[in-house]
């Protein structure tokens, strides 16, 4: 345990906002693999109408670098774009097999969910120990993630009680909000919680997410590293990075 790590009793913190995905849930690998089976069939068939070379979806390299974190769509259009792939938007309403980045962010969201309701959701201990003391010590927590689905994967996971907020992909949409890097939803949810963000901590595994959290003015803004990198995270805006929650032997 690193006994320097900040911790939020200690720092006056009345709420913590907390990503979903590689944070709380292991979902994030479930995410990449969703990310890597639509890619790789777009691609594949892509290659064989226009004889251009198929190079698939790195699950690490282009899910870190395009989607992580990131809006669905936003996802989409990110990673056409590091492909130099220009496919119109379309809409939400858009059938799964439409070639738009509507249309791909449907089918990836087919897929995501197959897989969750097939295999369940797993949850990190550490973070779960983290909530409880959060509780224990009287610190609200609110959830904030870019994904529509965040209320299902934490009702299948069954830790919806410990959340007083949940500001997710629906509720974006809902109010207008960008998706991070904009802080906005980070904002947003620490103010349903009734707490500024300058006496607020985030927790966050991508760097759009602690991008988002410094720019939001937020206290605390701590780095889970799934994969990011620690140097990554803390370049754009961690205040302290660890490899899971557990290392808070108390908040």
């Amino acid at each position: 345990m690193n006994r320097a790590l900040p911790r939020p009793t200690e720092l006056g913190l009345v709420a913590v906002v907390f990503d979903l995905d590689g944070v709380i849930t292991r979902t994030a690998r479930l995410h990449a693999a969703a990310w890597k089976q639509l890619f790789d069939g777009f691609l594949e068939a892509r290659a064989r109408r226009t004889g251009e070379p198929f190079v698939p979806f790195d699950a690490v390299g282009d899910y870190t670098a395009t989607v992580d974190g990131k809006p669905r769509y936003d996802g989409v259009a990110s990673f056409l774009q590091s492909r130099g792939i220009d496919l119109p938007w379309g809409s939400p309403e858009d059938d799964p097999d439409a070639e738009t980045v509507c249309g791909l962010g449907n089918r990836k969201n087919g897929l995501f969910r197959a897989v969750v309701e097939r295999d369940g959701v797993e949850v990190f201990p550490g973070a779960v120990r983290f909530l409880e003391g959060c509780r224990a010590a009287g610190i609200a927590c609110a959830l904030c993630s870019s994904s529509k689905n965040a209320r299902m994967i934490v009702d299948i996971a069954g830790l919806t009680h410990f959340f007083a907020a949940i500001v997710d992909g629906v509720t974006a949409v809902r109010d207008g909000m960008p998706g991070k890097p904009a802080p906005d939803t980070f904002i947003a949810a620490a103010r349903q919680v009734g707490a500024d963000p300058a006496r607020a901590a985030v927790v966050e595994d991508a760097v759009v997410g602690v991008e988002a959290g410094r720019a939001g003015g937020f206290a605390l803004v701590i780095g889970i590293d799934r994969g990011a990198g620690v140097a990554a995270l803390l370049e754009h805006g961690a205040h302290v990075v660890v490899s899971d929650l557990g290392e808070y032997d108390r908040v």
